[in-house]
């Protein structure tokens, strides 16, 4: 199975700038998106041969998240919202015969991490939803999680140690993911690879110097590991502030 992964920031914006042209020569079985910034009623579009499910935010223009599935699923979830947790439009869970495909875009610590202490509940309550569905069958989660886990995944972590993305407490939480039995594929396939960034700013031609982050990701859980073919980042895709990321599985 080819899986793809792509925080779009803005989908109407994405497609202006060739994200179908993209979706087109990928041909992905399953296609996820974050951050689309559009409600339910503006999705007026039907691709041929994929089924799509969404999850908007309540609030215009904000979060979203998309799937493209050429399998249909077995069932559809939208994550564990409740009033502790708003409706963000952050997670879309598709159940298939064999696993459980997660496609989330987590919260982000905000400038000055105004919004870290709720990003530390909300890291808890996604793993526990996780650990939750792992019960009943393995899972691949992709999305943009919002936190570069080691120095290796960030061009400046010196001087990034206490912002929003690199905090202590976001990798941490990260970390407590992966001790759980999560697999960061990418790192599993590339343990050493340098300069492999899935986000850049806009500001300083930031991407044109490769001074970017690596944030989004596919993990897996409960799926043994000769089962992944291949974790691939897509860093000569435009259209986004985030690049397109692959995962080539076996189920």
């Amino acid at each position: 199975m080819r899986l793809v992964s792509w925080n779009v920031n803005g989908f109407r914006a994405c497609v202006k700038k060739g994200f179908f042209e993209f979706f087109d020569f990928i041909n992905a079985d399953v296609f996820c998106v974050q951050e689309t910034k559009m409600q339910r009623s503006q999705m007026d579009f039907k691709i041929s041969g994929y089924y799509q499910f969404c999850n908007d935010a309540e609030k215009k223009g904000y979060s979203g998240v998309l799937v493209f599935s050429k399998l249909k699923p077995l069932n559809v979830l939208y994550g564990f919202e409740s009033k502790e947790h708003p409706c963000e439009g952050r997670i879309v869970v598709l159940e298939y015969e064999k696993f459980f495909l997660i496609n989330v875009y987590s919260p982000n610590s905000q400038r000055e991490l105004l919004r870290l202490e709720y990003r530390m509940k909300w890291e808890d309550a996604f793993r526990n939803y996780l650990i939750s569905l792992s019960k009943v069958k393995p899972l691949v989660l992709c999305g943009d999680l919002n936190v570069a886990h080691n120095e290796i995944d960030l061009k400046n972590p010196r001087s990034n140690r206490f912002n929003a993305g690199f905090t202590d407490q976001e990798r941490q939480k990260f970390s407590k993911l992966l001790s759980e039995g999560f697999v960061d594929t990418f790192r599993y396939k590339y343990p050493n690879k340098e300069n492999a960034y899935t986000w850049w700013s806009y500001m300083r031609k930031a991407r044109d110097r490769n001074i970017g982050w690596r944030i989004d990701y596919f993990l897996t859980f409960k799926v043994p590991l000769d089962k992944i073919k291949d974790s691939i980042i897509h860093e000569k895709v435009f259209g986004s502030d985030h690049c397109p990321i692959e995962l080539q599985i076996m189920f």
